[in-house]
C-alpha cells in the first residue's frame, strides 16, 4: 500500500504481555472498597475465592481439580509446580521457544534432575511428539508466545499416562481448547488472554498431582513462597483463597473485571471465537501479500494468540518499519522477542477487537512500503 491509511485503530495495543485491556476497559469501573484493607479479611479471602471460582466456571475445570493464585505470575506459578513435583520420575521435555526452554534449563540446572530427555525444535515447529513415554513426567509449554506455535491438541499425551503432565498454558488459556483430563499441572497468568494485570500466577492442580505432592517429598529445599504442603498435606487454603503472600487487591479488582466481561461475552467459546477471527484477519492479510510470512509455515500448529511473522527485510529496515508503526501511534510492541528469529509479534488473544487489527494491518502494509523504498 502506498498510500497512507485514513483510520487508526481504536486500541493499537497489540504487546504479547501484558496485553490489551478488554474492549471498553477503564479503571474506573474497578471496584476500590477493598483497597487499604487486608487480603486475610474475611471481604479480601471472598474476593479471592470468587475469582477462582469464577475462573474455574469459564474454563470448566473437572470436578476434582484445585485452582489457585500463587506469587510471581506464570512464571512463579511453573516454578512452583516443577520444584514441588518433579524428581519422582524420569521427565520428558518438549520445548519450541524460549520459555520452554527455560524449564528445560532449571530441570538440569538448577533441580539437577538426571534421568531427563528434551525433544526440542527450532523457532516455528514443533519436536516429534509422538517420543514422549507414558511413564515418564512430561513438561511443556501449549502455546509458545514467542514463537508463534502450539500444539495442536493433546492426543499425544497417552490417556494410561503414569506420570504427571506439568503444562506452561499461560498465552494458551481462555483462547484455546485444552483436555483438562490429561493435565495435572496448568499455570498461567492474569495478563495474558483476559489482559489483566501482571504478577499474580494461577495453578491448576489435578487429583493426580496432589496425591503426588502428598506422597512425595523433593530431596532439595523448598523456600516458603514455593510450599504447597505442611506435614505432608496439601495445604489447602490456598485453593480456597488463601494465599501465601500478600497479593494486589487493585489487581484482583482488574481480574475480576476481565473475568465478568468474559461471561457476558458468551465465555470460553466467545474467547476463543474471537481470537480464531483475529488469526484469520492476520492470515487473509499474508496470503495477500508476498512479502510477509508466518513463522509457523504449517497451520495446524498456528498460534491464534502469538501470532509471529517473518518480513522480507533486512533487520535495520525491520526496525524502522517497528519504530514507524509506534510513531504513528498505529500498533506498539510488535517486534519480535529478542530471542526469536526477527520478525514482528502480534498479540491476537479475545481482548483484540477484530476491527483494530484490520486497520492495523492496512497501516502495516504502508509503512513497508515506507521502508523497503525509502
Amino acid at each position: 500500500m502506498s498510500s497512507k491509511p485514513n483510520q487508526k485503530p481504536l486500541n493499537p495495543r497489540f504487546s504479547s504481555g501484558p496485553c490489551a485491556k478488554r474492549p471498553g476497559y477503564t479503571i474506573a469501573n474497578l471496584d476500590q472498597t477493598l483497597l487499604g484493607r487486608s487480603h486475610r479479611s474475611s471481604a479480601g479471602k471472598a474476593r479471592l475465592k470468587e475469582a477462582i471460582i469464577k475462573t474455574k466456571e469459564i474454563l470448566g475445570l473437572p470436578d476434582g481439580y484445585l485452582l489457585g493464585l500463587v506469587p510471581g505470575s506464570d512464571t512463579g506459578a511453573f516454578e512452583m509446580a516443577m520444584w514441588n513435583l518433579l524428581g519422582a520420575r524420569p521427565v520428558d521435555i518438549i520445548y519450541f521457544e524460549s520459555f520452554g526452554k527455560t524449564w528445560a534449563d532449571d530441570i538440569t540446572g538448577q533441580l539437577k534432575l538426571d534421568n531427563v530427555n528434551i525433544y526440542k525444535a527450532p523457532y516455528g515447529e514443533l519436536p516429534d511428539l509422538s517420543l514422549i513415554k507414558p511413564d515418564h513426567d512430561l513438561v511443556f509449554t501449549w502455546n509458545g508466545t514467542t514463537s508463534g506455535v502450539k500444539v495442536p491438541n493433546g492426543n499425544f499425551i497417552s490417556k494410561n499416562r503414569e506420570g504427571l503432565v506439568l503444562c506452561d498454558a499461560t498465552s494458551a488459556v481462555f483462547a484455546m481448547e485444552l483436555p483438562w483430563e490429561k493435565l495435572d499441572a496448568v499455570t498461567f497468568s492474569w495478563q495474558k488472554v483476559l489482559g489483566s494485570e501482571a504478577a499474580h500466577g494461577m495453578l491448576v492442580l489435578s487429583p493426580r498431582a496432589v496425591q503426588r505432592l502428598e506422597s512425595y517429598s523433593p530431596v532439595w529445599p523448598l523456600p516458603k513462597i514455593f510450599q504447597l504442603t505442611k506435614g505432608g498435606n496439601l495445604i489447602s487454603d490456598i485453593f480456597e483463597g488463601s494465599t501465601i503472600n500478600t497479593p494486589s487487591l487493585l489487581c484482583l479488582e482488574d481480574y475480576l473485571d476481565a473475568l465478568e466481561w468474559a461471561e457476558t461475552i458468551g465465555g470460553l467459546p466467545a474467547l476463543i471465537k474471537r481470537s480464531t477471527e483475529n488469526l484469520k484477519v492476520v492470515e487473509s492479510f499474508v496470503e495477500n501479500n508476498k512479502w510477509i510470512n508466518f513463522l509457523a509455515a504449517d497451520q495446524t500448529y498456528r498460534s491464534n494468540t502469538s501470532v509471529c511473522l517473518t518480513l522480507d527485510l533486512e533487520a535495520d529496515r525491520l526496525k524502522m518499519l517497528v519504530s514507524l508503526m509506534a510513531t504513528e501511534a498505529v500498533a506498539y510492541d510488535i517486534a519480535s522477542y529478542r530471542d526469536a528469529p526477527g520478525g514482528l509479534r502480534f498479540w491476537c488473544g479475545a481482548t483484540v477487537e477484530k476491527e483494530d487489527l484490520i486497520l492495523a494491518l492496512e497501516w502495516l502494509g504502508w509503512a513497508y512500503n515506507q521502508v523497503s523504498t525509502g
